[in-house]
C-alpha cells in the first residue's frame, strides 16, 4: 500500500496534530506500508535544523523526521514554502529532506492509494 501524508501545519503550534503524524508514519512503516511525507506551509520548519523544540515541549520533531528518513521515509518539502512559510523562511532544509514541486506532489497524489492530510 502507498500511503502520502501532506503535513501543513507549523511544528510546535500548541497542538499534537504534527506530533501524532509523525508517531502515525512511524507506526505506518513498522507495519510495512509504504510511506511518502510532504511537507507544505509552515510545516516546512520541521526539514530545518534551526526548529527546536519550545522548552514546555517533551518531543522534538524535527529529530522525528530525521528518524523517518533514516528509515528509509521519503520526504518532500515545498520548494516555494522555504522562502514564503514557516518561522524560519530562508534557511535550508536539511539533509534527507529534498526540496520540491506542486508538480512532484500531484504525482505523488496520484500514485498514491491513500492520502491523509494534516
Amino acid at each position: 500500500m502507498s500511503i502520502l501524508m501532506i503535513l501543513n501545519r507549523e511544528p510546535y503550534d500548541n497542538t499534537d496534530v504534527t506530533w501524532n503524524a509523525l508517531r502515525l508514519a512511524g507506526t505506518l512503516t513498522d507495519q510495512g506500508q509504504g510511506v511518502r511525507l510532504f511537507l507544505m506551509n509552515d510545516s516546512v520548519d520541521l526539514a530545518r535544523d534551526v526548529c527546536k523544540p519550545p522548552a514546555h515541549y517533551d518531543q522534538d520533531l524535527s529529530q522525528m523526521m530525521k528518524n523517518l528518513i533514516a528509515r528509509g521515509v521519503p520526504v518532500q518539502v515545498c520548494g516555494t514554502c522555504m522562502a514564503r512559510c514557516g518561522i524560519y523562511k530562508n534557511h535550508p532544509y536539511f539533509e534527507g529532506a529534498e526540496s520540491s514541486t506542486m508538480a512532484a506532489l500531484a504525482e505523488w497524489v496520484a500514485e498514491s492509494e491513500k492520502v491523509l492530510t494534516f
